[in-house]
């Protein structure tokens, strides 16, 4: 009798609640945003890399290097959220 009260479960939904699908088109909204800085970043950071690399100044030619790579990683991190997110929910899930 006690196992079957202390066994809970959960079903996440964001739907089962007021506001659930502004909260969804936020989100959404905001993962757009975020691309379109990581495009903004990437754009930059290409253009100093050539432009460094066409000057001989090696200090402009990192940080441009650096801005494309920390780009790169945010679009990955962006575009990858959804699934890390249910990956490490559903593990978590499976633990018993």
């Amino acid at each position: 009798m006690w196992r079957l009260l202390a066994d809970v479960t959960m079903n996440p939904s964001p739907g089962n609640l007021p506001g659930g699908q502004v909260l969804q088109d936020l989100t959404n909204g905001l993962g757009g945003w975020a691309l379109i800085a990581t495009l903004v970043g990437l754009v930059v950071g290409a253009g100093l890399w050539a432009l460094g690399a066409h000057a001989q100044n090696y200090q402009q030619s990192y940080i441009g290097r650096r801005t494309v790579l920390v780009s790169a990683l945010a679009a990955l991190l962006v575009g990858a959220a959804p699934a890390l997110v249910n990956f490490f929910f559903h593990a978590g899930a499976s633990v018993h």
